[in-house]
């Protein structure tokens, strides 16, 4: 009985068809190693694109940061204490860095009353005298001197009564304060009440109003 193997027969592999398949095998991986790199490159783009991003984030939160609460601040006018210039809900653009202060300039100061000795509050005024000047307000006429001359205050459509049980008039400004009005001047907060202002009180130097109905 003979016995019959039956089988694939193996193809021969020739050396040239051995060089194509190793070149292929070459090419596949040069292939996929370039893929890898590219998607490497692209990941680390992605990386640095969102760090930018970050970066640039950081950046601008820092300016304005700076600008609005160490340069420039941006406060509600919270009463009627300067009408008509003035009025209560306006917008006070003011500039921080301005400490010395001169007479007329409006400016945010942040002060503690008689009655509240232990808050603070912010309060708008006009500066009407600085250190070494010496400030009276006439009882009679409602009229305010500095350094003896009558002010005349174009700006201003109210007589000036002192305030009893506060402020003594004439009053001397020691160095480093200032002696502030309300433009209104019938019952504003000020120096008749609060008393003079010392540098640390000033906020800053109003630099621009932005009307309320025009908002």
């Amino acid at each position: 009985m003979v016995k019959i193997l039956f089988g694939k027969k193996r193809k021969a592999v020739t050396a040239e068809e051995r060089e194509a398949e190793i070149k292929r095998e070459e090419e596949k991986a040069v292939n996929d190693a370039n893929k890898l790199s590219k998607n490497i490159i692209r990941s680390e783009k992605s990386v640095r694109r969102y760090q930018t991003t970050v970066l640039r984030l950081l950046v601008f939160i820092a300016v304005v940061w700076i600008l609005f609460f160490q340069v420039i601040g941006l406060m509600r006018m919270p009463t009627g204490d300067m009408y008509p210039r003035i009025d209560a809900g306006d917008m006070l653009l003011f500039y921080r860095l301005d400490k010395d202060v001169k007479a007329q300039d409006v400016i945010v100061i942040n002060k503690a009353t008689p009655e509240s000795p232990k808050t603070k509050t912010n309060f708008v005024c006009r500066v009407i005298a600085v250190a070494g000047d010496t400030v009276d307000i006439n009882t009679e006429s409602g009229r305010v001197s500095v350094n003896g001359n009558t002010l005349i205050e174009s700006n201003i459509f109210y007589d000036t009564p002192q305030y009893e049980g506060y402020t003594t008039f004439p009053v001397t400004i020691p160095e480093g304060q200032c002696f502030v009005l309300a433009d209104k001047r019938s019952d504003g907060a000020d120096s008749r009440y609060f008393g003079l202002v010392s540098r640390n009180e000033i906020v800053g130097t109003v630099i621009t109003i932005m009307r309320r109905n025009s908002l």
